[in-house]
């Protein structure tokens, strides 16, 4: 029978007890006596557990392993021991001694805590930051909309000259009375809630997109493109449209709660940050195609109250489809847009319901808005 020295912990106090260890083999057993212990103990070899943390020095430390609530399932005593002979012959003898236990149903109550978490992450980005982004959207001060959205528009400036200082803001006089002009003619029925702020930025880029507070920009580079003001009236109600249903200021809230609640389940360690950026991604397209129909239909209710013909509209449409190339169609989740072939033809079937229509701009008025940057 081997023997050796060590030290045992009862696990109801701070003292440590020099004990001597006794390895039977031929009973299964471990046992163990000291002064400090009435009787000797004696601890069954498939019981003993190795812990994962060990002293420096050559000690292993064992516990009990029991059955019951704890769900480290490991005896509060504790027993040391330094004798590399003694060591050896426990690793030797002891069949489950690496063995780490769990309760039997643990998976499943950690697959079904999983599960409720991933539910409850799902309706915190899909039902509940959305209820709140555009409950917030709606009682936000519009002073408060509005810095916003020249914080916005600064940003854009710096995106497209690549500097703070430079001001792209188009000013020629008579591009902005043609500019004035549509812009009166399209909101003349409509009930509007924003007082408009719309201008010109002076930039190849063909794009318009709509900031919080009634801020709209054009990019010249979309003047340039266009094959009529119609087409332009057309772009400018539609972005008319999300200044009216808050969608720049919605997806603002929403993508800023979503983002960071994906950040703070993620992580931003290495590759986490592209996932975030990746699933906020997948996560605001839905929103965006749905605020992209719903600003389609405003512009098409509003060019059809200022009679002004939709086909415009449509073309711009075809030249967006046209860009687009014949290249691989990108799955439908990862639009931003609904689908360009799709609007153009909704946009056109309008423009059949539209009897009498007159151009928004007359063609000098038209000359003079192509060259406002001028």
């Amino acid at each position: 029978m081997l023997e050796a020295d060590g030290s045992f912990f009862d696990g109801s106090s701070a003292a440590k007890h020099k004990v001597t260890l006794r390895l039977d083999e031929a009973r299964g057993i471990l046992t163990f006596d000291g002064e400090a212990l009435e009787q000797p103990e004696e601890w069954p070899l498939p019981e003993l557990r190795l812990l994962r943390d060990q002293p420096e020095g050559g000690w292993l430390t064992f516990a009990l392993h029991i059955e019951g609530e704890d769900e480290t399932m490991h005896h509060e005593a504790r027993l040391s021991c330094r004798d590399g002979a003694m060591n050896a012959a426990l690793r030797h003898a002891a069949p489950n001694l690496t063995r780490r236990d769990i309760h039997k149903g643990t998976g499943l109550r950690v697959l079904t805590k999983i599960s409720i978490a991933v539910v409850a992450i799902l309706a915190m980005i899909f039902v509940i930051l959305p209820a709140m982004a555009t409950s917030l959207a709606y009682i936000m001060p519009r002073e408060r909309e509005v810095q916003f959205g020249r914080a916005v528009i600064n940003q854009m400036h710096w995106f497209l000259a690549g500097d703070f200082e430079t001001d792209l803001t188009c000013t020629n006089e008579a591009g902005l009375a043609a500019l004035a002009k549509m812009q009166s003619r399209l909101t003349e029925g409509p009930d509007m809630e924003y007082d408009l702020d719309i201008k010109v930025l002076d930039h190849e880029m063909v794009n318009a997109f709509a900031a919080p507070g009634g801020q709209i920009v054009i990019v010249r580079g979309l003047l340039d493109k266009a094959t009529s003001a119609d087409a332009v009236a057309g772009v400018l109600a539609h972005e008319i449209g999300h200044v009216e249903n808050r969608d720049a200021t919605i997806g603002a809230l929403r993508s800023a709660g979503s983002a960071g609640l994906l950040s703070m389940v993620l992580g931003d360690f290495s590759g986490g940050t592209l996932a975030v950026i990746v699933a906020e991604h997948l996560i605001s397209t839905s929103y965006t195609r749905e605020a992209e129909i719903r600003a389609d239909d405003f512009a098409l209710d509003a060019l059809h109250e200022a009679d002004v013909s939709s086909e415009g509209l449509a073309t711009f449409f075809d030249y967006i489809l046209e860009q687009e190339g014949e290249g691989p169609a990108v799955p439908a989740y990862l639009n931003t847009h609904p689908p360009s072939k799709a609007r153009a033809g909704k946009s056109r079937a309008h423009a059949a319901t539209q009897p009498d229509t007159s151009s928004v701009l007359s063609e000098a008025e038209w000359a003079d808005l192509k060259s406002i940057c001028d």
